[in-house]
């Protein structure tokens, strides 16, 4: 990954494009639009090969309309979360769903290390074992993609719905 300041309008957004200092201009899947003054961008390439484009902008916040409702929550192993007003928030195995196709491969990348290594070549020039590591990389991706999109929308709904929320043990 690397990160670059704004300085001069060496980054900026038009349409599907954004332009970066050393890349030049860049078509790119923009997820929602960019308000505000852009302080930096950084790239980074996650482990299946995908790049990304975080930008940092300085806008101001607006503050959520007041509900006057207070909420305790108690976090658990069987339900993920469970609300004082009885709410109750499943704990959806996203790992289990995925296990057994994970595991088969996880053996296949184990068969192609192994080889590689009697055929007496780097790991990295081994492609078979390449394309393998990353076809592991997208599922773990996968499931840390569905846990992350839960809690957020877990969060953000018990954020929007309540002022004061009060964490139990």
């Amino acid at each position: 990954s690397y990160t670059t300041k704004q300085t001069n309008g060496n980054i900026a957004i038009m349409d599907n494009k954004i332009k970066l200092p050393k890349l030049g201009s860049i078509k790119f899947a923009k997820s929602r639009e960019v308000e505000g003054r852009i302080l930096n961008a950084t790239i980074r390439r996650n482990p299946s090969g995908k790049y990304f484009v975080s930008i940092l902008v300085e806008t101001d916040a607006e503050p959520l309309e007041k509900t006057d409702s207070v909420v305790g929550i108690d976090v658990g192993l069987k339900d993920f979360a469970i609300l004082s007003d009885g709410t109750i928030h499943k704990n959806p195995k996203y790992f289990r769903t995925l296990e057994k196709k994970l595991a088969k491969a996880q053996r296949v990348l184990s068969r192609r290390k192994e080889l590689a290594i009697k055929q007496k070549r780097k790991l990295s020039e081994a492609k078979n074992y390449q394309k393998q590591k990353r076809n592991v990389a997208r599922i773990h991706e996968k499931i840390l993609n569905k846990r992350a999109d839960y809690l957020h929308k877990i969060s953000t709904e018990i954020i929007k719905n309540h002022d004061i929320i009060g964490i139990e043990d």
